[in-house]
């Protein structure tokens, strides 16, 4: 069976490890969103210069351009089940530390720039270990299905659950978002540790291997398959777009449309309620026209959804646009998951998987400079017509993948 063809998936069983590795997933994004959402709220008390309170944000990109592809490594030289709960349990610790740290009155912007760098160079090693343990909990034809159940709790948990309570933990006390991330990550620790799954069977790697030359092998290997080339091509370019969207967003609603914070409020929900359907259509498009064919698709429609917020000045233009450009790229995100999965050698499954998210997070920070410099030169809405302009090349390229 070839990328392009139909492919009928199957529901993942709740039982063989999946069920706690699901719900493991959920309560760790449920404490990351809710810490998320409390930092830049933390750096305002410390610090008004915006640079710095920037940097926060930054600090969760550097790790993945500097360890990305060494965490997908060390995921495939390790116990992926271990590294995760270990990683986990060390991430809880830290947690814990901070929020006394917060209680006593003792952070300060240092302390949250070293402990958002720490915890995403540990996010590294932990996300790529997940993406590889998931085949071995569950049979090939439930991959797709698997994935879309857990972006999409992953989705709901984080857009619409933890977000709203952060106002509400921060009246009982400034640590208290922390304190909870802390508790999310030891039970997400103790599910993932009570998996009964064998530890991995790896041939014995040669004399002299190197984590270097084993990056090397799985970007080798990456490359020299034609569809995920083509595919992480194409999801670079999207990224860069994706960029210059995101970074420009609030100053495209509250000024180019003059909507205010309601109204960029608005688009926000928005994107995050498309995020959720797309999660739930994903597995009936791939078995109605394949994973390469959903994932064309679901560009094509992208890139009109920019087209028409960079053209259309109006506010529900933008919220429809926002709405189905996350269905979208739920589709686009479930089917790119799962072909990596399907097509990777399962002993560099991690390092492939790490070449992809290492590439992503790179496109980020570049397409938000080019998203700036693009409002600040043409307008507003500049970057959205950009980001379409990088969409159709990156599409253009799938073509090629069809059959």
């Amino acid at each position: 069976m070839t990328a392009t063809e139909a492919v009928q998936t199957r529901t993942p069983a709740w039982r063989g490890g999946f069920g706690r590795l699901w719900t493991a997933a959920i309560v760790s994004r449920f404490g990351d969103s809710l810490r998320i959402a409390a930092m830049p709220l933390l750096a305002a008390s410390f610090t008004d210069d915006p640079l710095v309170i920037a940097s926060v944000t930054a600090c969760g990109y550097l790790p993945w351009l500097l360890f990305g592809l060494l965490g997908g490594a060390v995921a495939d030289r390790v116990d992926q089940r271990r590294a995760m709960w270990a990683v986990d349990l060390l991430r809880g610790a830290l947690m814990a530390a901070f929020a006394v740290a917060v209680w006593l009155d003792l952070g300060s912007i240092a302390l949250l720039l070293a402990l958002a760098f720490v915890l995403t160079t540990l996010q590294t090693l932990f996300d790529n270990a997940a993406t590889a343990l998931l085949p071995s909990l569950v049979p090939a034809d439930a991959l797709n299905s698997a994935n879309a159940r857990l972006m999409t709790a992953q989705q709901i948990v984080g857009g619409f659950l933890a977000a709203p309570l952060v106002p509400v933990l921060l009246v009982a006390g400034a640590a208290v978002p922390y304190a909870a991330d802390a508790a999310t990550y030891v039970v997400a620790a103790l599910l993932v540790a009570s998996l009964r799954v064998a530890a991995p069977d790896r041939a014995p790697r040669p004399p002299g291997s190197t984590l270097r030359a084993e990056i090397g092998e799985g970007l080798r290997t990456l490359w020299a398959d034609r569809v995920q080339r083509g595919l992480c091509i194409a999801t670079t370019l999207c990224n860069i777009g994706m960029g210059a969207l995101i970074a420009t967003l609030v100053v495209h609603v509250t000024g180019w449309l003059d909507a205010g914070n309601g109204g960029y409020a608005a688009v926000i929900t928005a994107f995050g309620a498309g995020s959720v359907l797309g999660g739930l259509l994903s597995r009936r498009l791939s078995d109605r026209f394949g994973r390469i064919r959903s994932v064309f698709a679901a560009g094509i429609v992208q890139t009109g959804c920019l087209v028409a917020m960079g053209s259309v000045r109006a506010l529900w233009a933008t919220i429809a646009a926002m709405a189905v450009f996350a269905v979208m790229s739920m589709v686009w995100n479930v089917n790119q998951t799962t072909l990596i999965q399907e097509r990777s050698p399962a002993a560099m499954l991690g390092r492939i998987s790490s070449a992809f998210r290492t590439l992503a997070i790179a496109g980020a920070p570049l397409g938000a400079l080019l998203g700036g410099a693009a409002a600040a030169a043409w307008g507003p809405n500049a970057p959205a017509l950009l980001a379409a302009g990088l969409f159709i090349p990156a599409v253009a390229s799938l073509t090629s993948l069809i059959n």
